[in-house]
């Protein structure tokens, strides 16, 4: 019941919403398309334009070259699900209530689909707080980017990656007229056609990948994939449209086709690093793909192509990647974990060749996109991305109207525990919900190697009263004290 109450809510948002941004379009008048591309688990290295000599991507650097490149980036959280959220809707993960990576409906232990999201603070006696559950899926009264472009007429289609809930949440539960692939995974079962595992025990490993049937034997999925947006493109060529191509790849199984992988064996470089550089090689691929596409079906000149990570790369003592000069990985509040590539391409509007220093996240790509297309920002809700569109016309000269990035992790993962960050201008502030803090100065300590959290006693105070005013005024659900903990 609480489904349809649920859909009842968004039919109506999506109908006044609709009222609201449909504009008469002239005759002859050409509208922008607007092309995502979200790797997952991409670290902010293992792309050549970010300064690799081992990765080779001559595609996405030439995004690079032919548009804006942010070296202050970062993915809105450490995980991919709830950064997924926040692509999608504009807003922080604390405010969505997505802040750790949805488990898929195989992964429930038989519990199926409840009736609404879990509310039931979790923890056992050995932790010191109690932390707010993540929830099944994202709820259907979130405005996403399909929807608020689907009410002035753009055809949108999802391919790779969803995760973020269970099928009545797959992308056409949020707006997206095609869905290739899109589901409740957190990786694919396997990276070559026909995409599964056949003597798993669960039936939907054996069966594959939902929208992605077998057609090629052995071909691999991202390949895959960009053959889904190409044809995609072609068909659309003639109308307005936006893709997100939501790559499965980088994420494990660290799975490559092997004479690509030989190509980067190398002293130094184990056999996955060498497989691992081959699935970078493999979304390069891609990207030339969907831009040849571009090209061929002439609406390349007025594509604006997005390009960035979910979070952090996947970095255990370097395998398969290596983060540094970053500090950590994936999972992690340092910046290994949430600093990114990112990445835009607009012909004509943003200038070639152009590097910003400003910090950016994934919750501005809706309102980038949105006021790009003439597409105002809905009132009903609070959207916490800024829109990068006059920074990045401006040749990064004009600065963005933003004083802070938040993170909101309330979950163990790694020691010590749940974390929410706060960045201010070059500072950053690490609370942990167990009563550690940490600070650095990220302008002078890249690798977070220095923590001053005792030198800058009145910062750390400033800093930690506006990130809790925050996370109150955006609603994020915060740990709480555990009255059963037993301390060792």
């Amino acid at each position: 019941m609480a489904f349809w109450k649920g859909e009842t809510l968004k039919s109506l948002t999506a109908f006044l919403f609709t009222l609201l941004v449909a504009l008469p379009v002239r005759a002859g008048e050409s509208r922008l398309n607007f092309v995502v591309i979200l790797v997952d688990d991409l670290g902010w290295m293992d792309v050549s334009c970010q300064g690799s000599d081992y990765y080779r991507t001559p595609h996405v650097d030439r995004l690079a070259a032919e548009g804006i490149r942010f070296t202050n980036a970062y993915a809105a959280c450490a995980v991919c699900s709830p950064t997924r959220a926040a692509v999608q809707t504009g807003r922080y993960p604390g405010r969505v209530g997505v802040t750790d990576w949805i488990r898929a409906l195989f992964q429930r232990g038989g519990q199926g689909t409840p009736d609404r999201n879990p509310t039931e603070y979790v923890g056992g006696k050995n932790r010191k707080v109690l932390c707010p559950p993540n929830p099944f899926w994202m709820e259907h009264e979130e405005l996403t980017i399909a929807e608020a472009l689907g009410a002035v007429g753009y055809r949108s289609a999802y391919i790779g990656k969803w995760h973020l809930g269970d099928e009545a949440w797959y992308p056409p539960g949020q707006g997206y007229t095609v869905n290739k692939g899109g589901c409740d995974y957190g990786q694919p079962p396997s990276y070559f056609d026909p995409f599964n595992q056949p003597k798993h025990r669960h039936p939907m490993i054996r069966a594959g990948i939902p929208g992605l049937p077998g057609r090629q034997p052995g071909q691999y999925l991202t390949h895959r994939e960009a053959e889904e947006a190409v044809e995609l493109i072609e068909k659309w060529q003639n109308e307005p449209f936006f893709l997100q191509v939501g790559h499965y790849a980088v994420h494990t199984p660290i799975q490559a086709i092997a004479e690509v992988a030989a190509k980067y064996e190398r002293e130094g470089k184990s056999a996955i690093n060498a497989k691992y550089a081959a699935m970078v090689e493999s979304f390069d691929d891609s990207t030339r793909d969907i831009l040849a596409a571009l090209e061929r079906t002439g609406v390349a000149d007025r594509t604006v192509i997005i390009f960035t990570s979910d979070n952090g790369g996947l970095d255990r003592n370097g395998s398969p990647t290596e983060n540094a000069p970053l500090r950590s990985g994936k999972g992690s509040p340092y910046e290994g974990g949430i600093r990114v590539p990112f990445l835009v391409r607009w012909p004509g509007q943003v200038p070639a060749g152009t590097v910003s220093d400003e910090p950016v996240c994934s919750i501005d790509i809706f309102p980038t996109i949105l006021e790009a297309a003439g597409v105002p920002l809905p009132t009903d809700r609070d959207i916490d991305g800024v829109s990068l569109v006059t920074h990045m016309k401006s040749a990064a000269k004009t600065p963005l109207d933003r004083d802070e990035l938040i993170w909101h992790f309330p979950h163990y993962r790694h020691a010590p525990g749940p974390y929410s960050i706060i960045r201010q201008g070059d500072w950053k502030l690490l609370h942990y919900y167990e009563g550690i803090q940490e600070l650095y100065n990220l302008s002078d300590d890249l690798s977070e190697a220095h923590d001053l959290s005792q030198e800058e006693r009145q910062r750390v105070q400033q800093l930690e009263k506006r990130l809790m005013t925050r996370l109150k005024q955006m609603g994020a659900k915060l740990p709480v004290p555990n009255p059963d903990y037993e301390s060792r």
